[in-house]
């Protein structure tokens, strides 16, 4: 089976009926097919855009069909997002072959009594955009917060909590940030490499670059770049896929040469062989969790990567009794709900409730408080996130400073790509910085008489 939208109604299939991440479905559906690499990009632009733009699509047919999207069989409403979602957001796909292979679609999966309505529905949608009447845009919405929902396609709750933090202007610019597709950005391992070096390989492959100010190992890719493992230098050791916010946290951590570093949540490892690049991999890093498949995906990328220093740990850094008092520098990249990721997790947005990220704040706090007793007197602690979600941040914080008056805010002393806020934390806001959204913030023992 080779039909490119058919295997994106499987992978959505699943999404819908099972509740299945969308990058796993697509994983299972790609398993299945041998796609060329262009029909492979179709699938994924169908499935991670009518995931992202579900609440959108589904106004749409709220506003054309009788019955409302909820009302549709379930597998023919999938049918009429795929269908959508190409004619609203996919400009080089001609309309009329839009509308065919959607009807076709329902034909093949069990509604061929409902193919002219399918039809019918779909040509009814580009008369109207033609006439620029498309319902998203003339709609007169009860509120800010619900047109920015609808047109952006984000829960309201969301969208009213970025309102009360950065504005209604800056929030619409923040929904259309994290509704572009995501960026891929390198870090060099200078063990092995060079930036210079690898921005020539690259040329080489006609492959374009641009750096980052402020990220000596950052280097973004531009454009298409086919499979990561073909790329110059990947199987060398060379460079390492991780976005510039995430390496900003390492540089906060700043390891030395020799120094003993536990990364309490490591998996799968960015900022641990981060740690080891920046220590030139001379002393000891301590990387934990929870779930084996994941420090394995770690152990992988270290050996790639040539390195020696890495300890590998298994188990909840909440247990580990033995680690009291024994890091220069722990790092805590907490496991968060990823609100800063959104344009890398098409799902992101609909899997999360205020109630789930009142759970996560309190687990970050328990971790944060274990993690603090790993610190030698006089040593230092980062606590980091992806998500930009206060509750997860500066309330964490905050209530673990109130709790522990041996412990005081360290503001950055290097120079970074983002302005640090005056309580000394750094936030990285996506719209603003042109990375992923994340929440850093360098904590200091103070030495015990």
């Amino acid at each position: 089976m080779q039909n490119p939208r058919q295997i994106a109604f499987l992978a959505l299939r699943e999404v819908h009926r099972r509740g299945a991440f969308a990058d796993a479905a697509l994983d299972r559906a790609f398993s299945n097919s041998q796609l060329n690499d262009l029909d492979r990009r179709l699938v994924t632009e169908l499935v991670y855009g009518s995931v992202r733009r579900m609440r959108s699509i589904d106004f749409i047919i709220d506003k054309l069909a009788t019955k409302k999207s909820s009302q549709q069989p379930p597998e023919l409403r999938t049918i009429l997002h795929l269908g959508l979602y190409q004619l609203e957001y996919l400009n080089q796909i001609p309309p009329s072959a839009a509308v065919n292979t959607t009807v076709q679609l329902a034909k093949e999966n069990g509604f061929s009594g409902l193919s002219s309505f399918v039809n019918g529905l779909l040509r009814q949608y580009i008369r109207l955009t033609d006439n620029d009447l498309n319902p998203l845009t003339v709609t007169n919405y009860k509120s800010t917060v619900e047109r920015l929902g609808i047109l952006h396609s984000f829960p309201e709750w969301l969208v009213k909590l970025w309102i009360e933090q950065i504005g209604e202007s800056e929030t619409e610019q923040l929904c259309e940030w994290f509704n572009q597709s995501p960026t891929i950005d390198l870090r060099i391992n200078p063990l092995k490499s060079s930036i210079a070096q690898i921005e020539a390989a690259f040329k080489t492959h006609n492959i374009s670059t641009s750096r980052i100010p402020n990220l000596p190992q950052a280097l973004r890719l531009n454009g298409s770049i086919g499979a990561i493992q073909n790329l110059p230098g990947y199987s060398e050791g060379w460079w390492t896929i991780q976005d510039s916010s995430a390496q900003l946290v390492t540089h906060l951590l700043g390891p030395q040469p020799g120094e003993t570093i536990i990364d309490a949540c490591a998996a799968p490892g960015g900022k641990t062989t981060h740690s080891v690049e920046l220590m030139q991999d001379e002393g000891t890093i301590y990387a934990c969790d929870k779930t084996a498949s994941r420090l394995k995906k770690l152990k992988e990328n270290a050996d790639r990567l040539q390195m020696k220093s890495i300890k590998i740990h298994t188990g909840d850094s909440r247990h580990f009794p033995e680690f009291v008092n024994l890091a220069d520098r722990v790092l805590l990249d907490a496991p968060c709900s990823g609100l800063g990721t959104l344009h890398r997790r098409a799902d992101a947005r609909w899997h999360h409730t205020p109630e789930n990220i009142q759970q996560q704040s309190q687990l970050q706090s328990e971790l944060l408080a274990n993690a603090a007793t790993f610190v030698k007197s006089g040593g230092v602690l980062v606590y980091a996130t992806c998500t930009i979600h206060p509750l997860e941040n500066e309330t964490v914080i905050r209530s673990f400073l109130d709790s522990n008056p041996h412990w005081q805010i360290e503001p950055p002393t290097i120079d970074l790509p983002v302005q640090p806020s005056p309580e000394g934390w750094v936030k990285v806001w996506p719209h603003r910085h042109q990375m992923d959204g994340f929440f850093m913030v360098r904590l200091k023992q103070l030495k015990k008489n």
